[in-house]
């Protein structure tokens, strides 16, 4: 089976601190990944890899078998992306903004419209369409981000810290629905994060410690090779971190 995304001796530095060192792991495809690893860790830098907001100039990146430096064009097809900071437009309703990025995409208005009502639709957002973006709770935020990346049908879906500011009904909700995505449209799951709840014991699990991968596995296997009783016990043994860093 190919990896939704497959990253291997992945590099990158920033003159002479280096972010990521030798990275290597996969995604397969209707799984839920997390990302796990304190702030400072290397994850926004490797999602700025994988999108090519940066070049990688050292190891390979594929989404679906397609390299995203040798053929992007039909790599990032196949990605949508929830970054940590916000972005949409505020001054613009919630439909407006799907609509736009939409087009970027080369998506007409009409077709835009009706994916756009479905995706809000299973967002629990369906009224929401002709509000500002402005008048949104931070978790609506983050469900219209989701719908928004998902408009052009990908089947890989990273999300960078995606709760970070919201309160634990928000957070439990965006879980909830991105773990519905990956059952019910057979989606691969990147999902990076410090926190230690976010993560059932089926999920797989890889852990960034100053950008380099200490540990890939599902996140029970992990907890148990290390004998500790849980995931968060596991990542303070295998780095030497304090845990309390881990799940503040």
């Amino acid at each position: 089976m190919t990896a939704a995304l497959a990253i291997r001796n992945v590099s990158h530095s920033y003159g002479a601190r280096k972010a990521l060192d030798d990275v290597s792991f996969y995604v397969s495809p209707g799984s839920f990944t997390v990302l796990l690893g304190l702030n400072g860790a290397g994850k926004s830098t490797l999602f700025s890899l994988i999108t090519r907001l940066y070049a990688a100039r050292h190891g390979e990146i594929d989404i679906f078998g397609h390299n995203v430096m040798r053929k992007p064009g039909a790599a990032l097809r196949q990605l949508g992306v929830v970054f940590q900071a916000r972005t949409l437009d505020l001054e613009l309703s919630v439909m407006q903004n799907l609509i736009y990025h939409a087009a970027l995409h080369g998506i007409g208005p009409f077709e835009a419209h009706r994916l756009g009502q479905a995706a809000l639709a299973r967002a629990g957002l369906a009224d929401r369409a002709k509000d500002k973006a402005r008048s949104l709770s931070g978790g609506q935020m983050r469900r219209v981000e989701i719908a928004r990346a998902l408009l052009h049908d990908p089947r890989l879906l990273l999300l960078d810290e995606p709760t970070v500011g919201l309160d634990i009904k928000g957070r439990a909700d965006l879980l909830a629905l991105v773990r519905d995505l990956v059952q019910e449209k057979s989606l691969g799951v990147l999902w990076a994060t410090h926190l230690i709840d976010e993560i059932a014991d089926g999920d797989q699990v890889v852990i960034l410690h100053h950008g380099k991968v200490l540990a890939t596995d599902s996140a029970q296997t992990i907890v148990a090779e290390q004998g500790a009783a849980n995931i968060g016990g596991a990542f303070t043994r295998i780095t030497g971190a304090g845990q309390e860093k881990l799940s503040a």
